[in-house]
């Protein structure tokens, strides 16, 4: 298994619930709010808060959390860097997801207007 193949296998079963806080943490720190933090993510997957509350408490991977989303139809409009790729050029489907939402705390926790984190202006 080459390293992009090992890297995509354990961002399938890291676990959603164990992430969640780690990003309102970021988020928090930097002044933002849950509630953001679960609009982007809402914007992002198509859950609502009591399905994306569920995602939690049912604890499950990465893999599972994104194959039950819906994907919004804008999340293409994410680019930029993260973790040193480029979101727009990450060929594995599943990967691309989660670096997609992992852009979107990071615009969120660097102060970005939620109109131009969720693509509308």
């Amino acid at each position: 298994m080459n390293n992009a193949s090992a890297q995509n296998e354990r961002i399938r079963k890291m676990i959603f619930a164990s992430v969640y806080p780690l990003y309102l943490t970021k988020v928090e720190k930097k002044g933002r709010t849950k509630e953001e933090l679960d609009q982007v993510i809402n914007w992002l997957t198509g859950f609502d808060n009591r399905r994306l509350q569920e995602m939690v408490d049912k604890k499950l991977n990465f893999e599972t959390f994104f194959e039950q989303a819906t994907i919004n139809e804008k999340a293409y409009l994410i680019t930029g860097t993260i973790c040193g790729y480029r979101v727009e050029e990450i060929e594995d489907k599943l990967t691309q997801q989660v670096r997609y939402l992992d852009k979107l705390v990071d615009e969120l926790a660097k102060g970005k207007k939620m109109e131009k984190i969720l693509r509308t202006s």
